[in-house]
């Protein structure tokens, strides 16, 4: 069973997600503010967070940068339509996806799963995932979710690791950010496609000596996004 953490200062909205994940098999935690999150999170084994932004007492940011102090659980924001700005800085701060308000149900549904499904599987790609692939002076070993680069450790998300375990998985390949994003949650955008950009850039700024010269990471002007450089056995 996994434990879902939802956090919000307005309880309708926290009764409703609450409801829409009765339909699987989840141990749901409430909050009503950043703090009462981060206490939960530090007391349980948490398997994702959906997180409210603009919250009293603590927000959904502060909660965020300090839950990635000490865990990489996958964090979905949530978000009105006028906290653009905010859905990209909570982006930055390690948050893996985001659900605009007002919520499709099957949509809150699909990312949570995707999310599960990403976060805890153990292989993919038909089952037959290399357990470690290099390219470079970058290692992912996919068996214990570490990355090294140069033999120094680099601390991604999970989404972070995701998009870096399907780059490398397919060297040299230009992904579009709609098909990067499918590649990774496993669903077509409905919205948050844009969120790809984000996450390249802050995995660039994790893996590259200079990010602004990258060596490995390149952006194909007007087509997408690749890995470059050669596998090694």
């Amino acid at each position: 069973m996994y434990n879902i953490l939802i956090c919000d200062d307005e309880k309708d909205i926290v009764n409703a997600l609450k409801i829409y994940l009765s339909m699987g098999e989840y141990r749901i935690f409430l909050a009503y503010n950043g703090k009462e999150a981060l206490e939960i999170a530090r007391r349980e084994e948490l398997h994702l967070v959906l997180m409210d932004i603009m919250m009293p007492v603590m927000d959904g940011i502060t909660a965020l940068k300090q839950l990635r102090e000490f865990s990489n659980v996958p964090v979905i924001l949530l978000t009105a339509k006028s906290e653009d700005e905010d859905k990209i800085l909570g982006l930055n701060e390690g948050a893996d996806d985001y659900v605009t308000k007002p919520f499709v149900p099957m949509e809150v549904l699909a990312r949570v799963r995707s999310q599960l499904r990403r976060y805890t599987r153990l292989g993919g790609h038909g089952g037959l995932q290399e357990k470690k692939l290099v390219i470079g002076g970058i290692i992912l070993d996919d068996e214990s979710k570490t990355v090294t680069v140069d033999d120094e450790p680099v601390n991604l998300t999970p989404t972070e690791f995701a998009i870096l375990r399907q780059l490398m998985s397919t060297p040299n390949k230009v992904y579009s950010s709609k098909a990067l994003f499918t590649a990774i949650y496993k669903v077509a955008p409905i919205t948050g496609e844009s969120s790809v950009a984000v996450h390249i850039r802050h995995l660039r700024e994790k893996i590259e000596i200079n990010p602004s010269e990258p060596r490995y990471l390149k952006v194909v002007w007007g087509q997408g996004y690749k890995l470059e450089g050669g596998r090694k056995a």
